[in-house]
């Protein structure tokens, strides 16, 4: 029996951490043959070589495709898109996949987006129609749905969205956003366990910190940096923080943070890649999330985690009561971690429900895939009409 083939392309630990379950879920279809390519952040040094990830999940890695991802600046990252379009050019022409699978909303996307229409290959788009008005990446993915034939929203606001942008509704689906589907299929690290892991005492309230680029305000990032860390000290807070990605300003950013964290290592630790199980373990465990990370609005609900969602770059996506928006300024974002840790806002959380997790039952991998396996290859698939809406 020939089976179908289904190309993934990740780039990153953060869209690799949603997409297991998806790839998991088409290698174990026997009518499927699941095809990966590993590209950007997962390839770079210094943001850990994060493609080994994939590997020790026992996904076998079809192509890597090295775009010299640097994240100094928004030329560099541009020169990598032309980098990435000889890449994914050459993998598809050799691997021959029937779709390609792109999730979310990073410039590097692009790169194998355009290269998949070029081909005439189908696209599964995860995650489209949201907004992050202070960021590029509103645009690039909403340019990926317009090149995408599939599309896989993970609200019902999102999927009217994309129907309102000319997409035909028979090929928009709302199945929730697949990266929770995880919370379902493993047990987080007991808060021993994960300061042992960590090398980190969690006896005192700690914040989770992860902070972006806000790529339409790339000027201004260094200010934002000190605004934030100011915050932070103030609060007396103890931080974990994160790397930020590949976005041009995301190195000067590192290096800040690194910097705070050598020189005040008994408060601040410094954690490049906390991995799938310490990640959720952190949400778990921590008193609140600090910072402009998409997973402060998708995934942080689900444990009812405050997150203090600093500036603009998530302006527009859906959110739940766990969110609390502020000002990128050093009162602001203060101000909103004193709500956040306080027990009346904890308890203002009790019952809620995410957003982005329609069936509560783990299985919207499941429901994308047998989308994809049953989906049936016509001329309207890839020549796509403009649906009006009445």
């Amino acid at each position: 029996m020939k089976r179908r083939r289904i190309c993934a392309v990740t780039t990153s630990r953060a869209d690799f951490g949603l997409l297991r379950g998806l790839l998991k879920a088409i290698r174990a279809d026997s009518a499927l043959r699941l095809q990966v390519i590993a590209s950007g952040m997962h390839l770079a040094p210094k943001f850990g070589r994060t493609w080994r990830d994939i590997e020790a999940e026992g996904i076998r890695i079809d192509r890597k495709i090295s775009l010299r991802l640097t994240g100094d600046s928004s030329v560099a990252n541009l020169k990598s898109i032309g980098v990435g379009l000889n890449g994914f050019a050459e993998a598809f022409a050799e691997l021959k996949p029937e779709i390609v699978v792109l999730l979310g909303d990073r410039f590097e996307l692009l790169a194998p987006a355009i290269s998949a229409l070029m081909l005439g290959i189908p696209i599964a788009h995860i995650h489209g129609g949201e907004l992050s008005e202070g960021a590029i990446d509103d645009s690039i993915r909403h340019a990926i749905t317009k090149l995408a034939s599939l599309h896989f929203a993970t609200t019902e606001t999102y999927r009217r969205r994309i129907v309102q942008m000319g997409e035909s509704p028979n090929r928009v689906f709302n199945f929730g956003a697949p990266g929770l589907d995880q919370l379902y299929g493993s047990t987080p690290l007991s808060r021993p366990q994960l300061e042992r892991e960590l090398g980190f005492s969690l006896e005192d309230p700690a914040a989770l910190v992860t902070y972006h680029p806000v790529t339409r305000e790339t000027d201004s990032a260094e200010a934002q940096v000190k605004c934030l860390v100011a915050a932070i000290k103030a609060s007396g807070l103890k931080a974990v923080f994160t790397m930020a990605n590949a976005d041009a300003r995301g190195a000067l950013i590192n290096a800040r943070l690194q910097a705070v964290c050598a020189q005040t290592p008994e408060r601040f630790k410094w954690i490049p890649h906390l991995g799938h199980r310490r990640y959720l373990s952190c949400l778990k465990h921590f008193a609140v999330m600090v910072g402009n990370s998409s997973s402060g609005l998708t995934e942080a609900p689900s444990f009812r985690l405050p997150a203090v969602n600093v500036g603009d770059r998530q302006r527009g996506r859906v959110r739940a009561a766990n969110v609390i928006d502020v000002a990128c300024s050093r009162a602001a974002v203060l101000r909103g971690i004193k709500r956040a840790i306080s027990s009346s806002f904890r308890a203002s959380l009790r019952g809620m429900r995410n957003p982005y997790d329609r069936f509560h039952d783990g299985r919207a991998s499941e429901r994308i895939k047998d989308v994809l396996k049953q989906v049936v290859f016509s001329d309207d698939l890839v020549k796509k009409s403009f649906h009006d809406l009445q």
